[in-house]
């Protein structure tokens, strides 16, 4: 029997239920028994007591009590890379929202990339590489979503599903909807915002920004909007719902009507604006909800839960997640 262990939680585990995350560390434990040791209270996180449905965040410290060899018990891997392989499938299938033969759909949790670049490491089209095939075919990325972004990741098993589903999207067969905590209240308290959108030049290489018609490199964005909640005149809680695909879109878009997104580093520029009690200063952006044609016929809804932080300020607003779907519908 060992001691007990205080494990943090990684990024790539974040919004995971806390009996998926015991069982990616443990497997060898029962479920029986970790449901005595929650509520024994020798299972804590950031040393509170906790059920096993609670979602964890990225930097959690999780508290495990003295556990026996064999619930701790994991088959030794052959290599790192196979290791690896383990992990990363085991995080994306804890996270995995539909699955058949031809479609994958994940959670993506804030703060994981869907791809590398410059200082990114760990990325789900890297971690894809688990789920080759007997044939060697690995899943394919058919759309993305940024870094800090939560919410559903449509993935293609097949080359043939990739390009049904890019298909969709190119076509704007797809409806996609997001919920966003912004700072103010829009007015009016629904529409549509319509500009062009350029890559910035010099050390503004790394954002977009509102062009003109004709600008080069400018693409033509829309996106519609409706309220579902606020808190005053502080705080909306907005259903998103873009026309258009351009990189960071929905950002732009709403620190365009002068309510930026509460804790996006890149387009929220307010001074002197103090984040209200309780609320963390992480995006609150989440890609809430997609509808698209399924490569066999019929349509694919997949609905993705809050992530921690964004459940935590829902916590504090008392919002009811059911205002997002009566909002979600005026955009039809």
């Amino acid at each position: 029997m060992s001691g007990v262990e205080t494990i943090k939680v990684e990024t790539d585990e974040a919004g995971m239920r806390l009996d998926r995350w015991f069982k990616l560390h443990y497997p060898g434990l029962g479920f029986g028994h970790l449901q005595k040791l929650m509520r024994s209270g020798q299972v804590r996180v950031d040393g509170g007591r906790v059920q096993p449905s609670t979602r964890v965040a990225a930097g959690q410290a999780v508290r495990v009590p003295p556990l026996q060899a064999g619930d701790k018990h994991k088959p030794a891997p052959l290599t790192k890379a196979t290791m690896r392989d383990r992990h990363d499938k085991d995080v994306l299938e804890a996270n995995l929202l539909h699955e058949d033969r031809h479609v994958l759909v994940f959670n993506k949790p804030a703060g994981l990339a869907v791809q590398g670049g410059s200082g990114v490491n760990r990325h789900v089209d890297g971690m894809l590489e688990a789920y080759r095939d007997k044939k060697g075919q690995k899943p394919r990325l058919v759309h993305r979503l940024d870094r800090e972004t939560a919410g559903v990741l449509v993935v293609a098993r097949t080359r043939a599903a990739a390009a049904a589903l890019g298909k969709s999207f190119k076509a704007r067969q797809t409806r996609k909807l997001y919920w966003a905590l912004v700072k103010g209240v829009p007015k009016p308290a629904s529409g549509r915002i319509s500009t062009f959108l350029a890559r910035g030049e010099g050390d503004q290489s790394d954002r977009m920004i509102i062009a003109r018609h004709g600008d080069t490199g400018a693409d033509h964005a829309v996106t519609q909007y409706a309220l579902a909640d606020q808190a005053g005149q502080t705080l909306a809680w907005l259903v998103m719902q873009p026309v258009t695909g351009r990189t960071h879109q929905l950002r732009v878009h709403a620190a365009h009507i002068g309510n930026p997104i509460i804790g996006d580093p890149k387009y929220f520029d307010v001074e002197n604006w103090q984040l209200p009690g309780g609320i963390q200063n992480r995006l609150h952006l989440l890609a809430r909800r997609i509808v698209i044609p399924h490569p066999d016929g019929g349509m694919l809804d997949i609905t993705a839960p809050l992530p921690p932080h964004m459940q935590q300020s829902w916590a504090v607003l008392a919002f009811d997640e059911a205002a997002g779907d009566a909002a979600a519908e005026r955009l039809r």
